[in-house]
């Protein structure tokens, strides 16, 4: 029997509204579900049952003291995060962990054989948020709490993240700097928000080159970025072994959003995503999981995660 792709997602992280106006709006998750639901997709891939990260599953990441901080400010009525640039409304730390309670979910099923690989469509997005900060519209780290949580609840020795956004996944980067299991690999525009990811950041101690940084100008595409994952990550991936490969799928790279000057095009995202399954394929029997970060031009959100979902769905 054919493995599928999964898909975790839930219409409660809706609920969190930046205000009118924001990029991060709740139009982006209907957006990317009504675009698989038209293409015909939906239908074809694994519904995931998810369900809510706990403070303990959060805690893997984030310390005790920042989740109570986010709860505290959310309850207050607080309108932006006081440690960063971060929208809130009454529902912002409730759909974040439901963000999180998904990609945690699809662990689950991939581990257990439920499904072959996943995508997440969550939303807030994480990958700028660290241990003890949120900021760039993100709360908690979904992509890296995935990471520890495979870590813990499986044994995971080895994760690789793998962050195409157009923005560097600063909070990512500074959660695993130091630490071997995680190889974190990044390809984003430079100079550009949030000012870190210089090929110089490397990681530090043991895990020095476990952090690899491909910053990259305006203007770049598939030539530049396809090119960082065939030359750098594939090689570096082929050569760290890891048992999960976790994506920060960032659509802001796409040419025409609104946030970030890349310039690459649906047809380059079912490349990247192509190459990322062939080396889950070669290194972790498939196990591969898609977390969308950031694509604030909704029809190209919605074109190019359905292009990315439609290489996850594909059948070698």
């Amino acid at each position: 029997m054919k493995l599928r792709t999964g898909i975790a997602a839930d219409a409660a992280m809706q609920k969190h509204d930046p205000g009118l106006g924001h990029p991060e709006q709740p139009a982006r998750y209907t957006a990317v579900m009504n675009a698989l639901e038209a293409s015909g997709l939906l239908a074809d891939l694994f519904p995931i049952a998810v369900h809510s990260a706990t403070d303990d599953d959060l805690a893997l990441v984030h310390s005790r003291q920042y989740i109570a901080l986010i709860d505290a400010e959310v309850t207050q009525g607080f309108d932006q995060l006081t440690t960063g640039d971060t929208s809130l409304n009454a529902h912002s730390a409730t759909a974040a962990r439901l963000a999180a309670g998904c990609a945690l979910s699809a662990v689950d099923a991939v581990f257990d054989g439920a499904v072959r690989n996943a995508f997440c469509v969550v939303r807030p997005p994480g990958h700028h948020a660290s241990v003890s900060r949120g900021m760039g519209f993100c709360l908690f780290n979904t992509v890296a709490i995935a990471a520890r949580y495979a870590q813990k609840q499986y044994g995971a020795a080895r994760v690789l993240i793998a962050d195409w956004d157009v923005h560097h996944g600063n909070g990512t980067q500074d959660i695993f700097y130091d630490d071997a299991s995680v190889l974190f690999f990044s390809t984003h525009q430079w100079p550009w928000y949030p000012g870190t990811g210089l090929s110089s950041e490397e990681g530090e101690g043991s895990a020095r080159g476990t952090t690899i940084n491909c910053p990259l100008p305006a203007g770049s595409g598939a030539r530049e970025v396809i090119g960082a994952f065939t030359d750098r990550l594939v090689p570096a991936a082929r050569n760290f072994r890891p048992d999960l490969i976790l994506i920060s799928a960032g659509f802001d790279s796409r040419i025409g959003d609104p946030l970030g000057q890349f310039r690459l095009n649906d047809d380059d995202f079912r490349e990247l995503t192509r190459l990322m399954m062939e080396l889950a394929g070669e290194c972790c029997s498939g196990r591969l999981i898609s977390v969308l970060e950031g694509g604030y031009n909704l029809r190209g959100l919605a074109a190019a995660a359905t292009a990315h979902v439609s290489q996850l769905n594909v059948t070698n």
